[in-house]
């Protein structure tokens, strides 16, 4: 039995050219790019280069780009370097319920030093409304952090909006924008946002990398210590290989992005049309919103996430009740209990399936058939 990943939201498994890229980079590129000589300047091209890359990804230039060990990383820069950064201008930030955890966290951190926070709400549908962050806004508000893409649910978030309300605001904008990377088209300037996250691990690239996108008028005080890397935004000795296979991922994600939405929505149209030939009872968390086409969250009444996960992997099938962050976790969903309400059976009997590049047509029908089958059979 051939196991069937439908997990890509968690993590996705490596592009094999991103991998071929990065073996060749091990034994090319060991030179350490601070340093003077050639071996040093062979691995700065590839930083370099990296940094042009990823900059033309979102319409920025490279001096914009830090590179960090991944999302979370970038996440907790973004937000705490700019609160220590300006709190003589004000500590209120504002924020959602339903945000990845490492940006919750991080502003949870942050009220324990005595910045204020206000959590947004959503609606059943999963999205944020402007008006409510336009009350929330206050003169000492200095960060306003809203994800692009739930990592839960897909929804996409009104970015461009927030971007335009805050214009005359004093407020930096922060926008997590993991989930949204090469789905979406992001242009930083359109958004009019300050900074922005992006993980390489979620668009094929290896694992324990990312960048940070600050505007060059971001105040931004560094969280670690040492050499001048980065521009002195984050020190340590740059990770060439991974950066270098990051930078192929990226240029995939950019070519194909287009022909990926609509393989992935054609996927996930297959899937839910499958479970409804079968007569299998559910229905689509953040159904009427927008949302990328390689999410969805389906609620399937009568049953529970901990029976559904095991089953489906017993069955060969790989999903998750959310984010990965909190896997074998039973608490219900901070997500969906924000769309709904903590007690709503949708925050325990609720999955998420994300398609990518391990599956095709025939993988994505046999996982829907053998998740039809399980689902009639638990929830009886």
């Amino acid at each position: 039995m051939k196991a069937i990943y439908l997990d890509h939201a968690a993590t996705t498994p490596i592009h094999p050219k991103v991998a071929e890229v990065m073996t060749e980079s091990l034994q090319a590129n060991f030179g350490n790019p601070s340093s003077v000589h050639s071996f040093g300047r062979k691995a700065r091209q590839v930083l370099d280069k990296a940094r042009a890359v990823a900059a033309a990804s979102i319409s920025a230039t490279e001096k914009d780009i830090v590179f960090t060990s991944g999302g979370t990383e970038a996440d907790n820069m973004a937000i705490t370097g700019v609160a220590l950064a300006n709190q003589t201008k004000g500590k209120h930030i504002i924020t959602t319920k339903i945000e990845h955890h490492a940006t919750l966290h991080t502003v949870e951190n942050l009220e324990k030093q005595g910045f204020e926070a206000t959590y947004l709400d959503v609606n059943e549908d999963g999205a944020i409304d402007i008006n409510q962050l336009k009350s929330a806004l206050r003169d000492d508000t200095i960060l306003v952090t809203v994800m692009m893409v739930n990592n839960e649910t897909g929804v996409i978030q009104p970015i461009a909006e927030i971007g335009q309300l805050l214009e005359e605001h004093k407020a930096y904008f922060h926008t997590d924008a993991v989930q949204a990377y090469g789905m979406l088209p992001i242009d930083v300037n359109e958004l009019k946002v300050d900074l922005l996250t992006v993980s390489s691990h979620k668009i094929n690239g290896p694992k324990g990398l990312g960048f940070l996108y600050v505007d060059p008028n971001v105040s931004l005080q560094a969280l670690q210590h040492g050499g001048e890397q980065e521009r002195k935004r984050r020190p340590g000795t740059e990770n060439v290989a991974a950066i270098a296979g990051f930078t192929e991922a990226i240029k995939l994600g950019q070519a194909e992005r287009v022909d990926r939405y609509s393989k992935y929505q054609g996927f996930r149209d297959q899937f839910l049309q499958i479970l409804r030939e079968q007569e299998v009872t559910f229905s689509i968390n953040g159904e009427d919103a927008e949302r990328v086409p390689n999410i969805v969250n389906v609620s399937f009444p009568g049953t529970n996430v901990e029976a559904l996960l095991t089953n489906f992997d017993l069955s060969g099938v790989a999903a998750s009740s959310g984010s990965a962050c909190t896997a074998g976790s039973v608490e219900p969903s901070h997500v969906l209990s924000a769309m709904f309400t903590e007690n709503s059976s949708c925050t325990t009997n609720s999955i998420r399936f994300s398609f990518g590049l391990a599956n095709d047509e025939e993988n994505v029908s046999a996982a829907a058939e053998k998740i039809g089958q399980i689902v009639k059979r638990l929830a009886k």
